[in-house]
């Protein structure tokens, strides 16, 4: 290095040396002895822990099918955009319990917890489940209610007399 003294000199000897390829990170699928992967999924005050293993496609939560648990198609289609999302619909089967929370948040939950589950079953899926946004929590939840006050901010009615 001793012998660079001047901006060419140096560009040459950086063109000259190899470039150091920052080194892609490789992950590792993770299973359990049974060959599931587990992740937990969480959405406003619902949890769910979630287990995904090749399968025919059957969703399981609560001890219920997802129909049944489920009722309205909105919320079964929000369990089944992580499947569609990664291009592998019908390819696992889902068991799931979750707490708290509404229905629709316990839907937002399992999803979640799909998707994470997903990626760590299949490390390749996760730039899609990625891009479309569902490894990410969805962290609203409502405020909390506040002493003299009617709901989280509001305040009674002002009268000046």
């Amino acid at each position: 290095m001793s012998d660079i003294k001047s901006l060419d000199d140096l560009k040459s000897a950086v063109a000259a040396a190899p470039a150091a390829a920052p080194a892609a990170i490789v992950r590792a699928p993770v299973r359990d002895k049974l060959g599931r992967a587990y992740a937990t999924g969480k959405r406003k005050n619902a949890i769910a822990r979630v287990w995904v293993k090749p399968g025919s496609g059957k969703v399981v939560v609560n001890g219920k099918e997802m129909a049944a648990y489920f009722a309205r198609p909105v919320l079964q289609m929000i369990l089944k955009q992580p499947f569609t999302v990664a291009n592998v619909e019908g390819q696992f089967d889902v068991y799931a319990t979750v707490v708290g929370g509404g229905l629709s948040g316990q839907a937002g939950a399992v999803k979640h917890g799909i998707s994470k589950a997903l990626q760590l079953y299949e490390p390749a899926l996760r730039g899609a489940l990625k891009a479309a946004g569902f490894l990410t929590r969805d962290s609203r939840v409502v405020e909390r209610k506040k002493y003299g006050k009617p709901k989280a901010r509001r305040s009674f009615q002002f009268s000046k007399r």
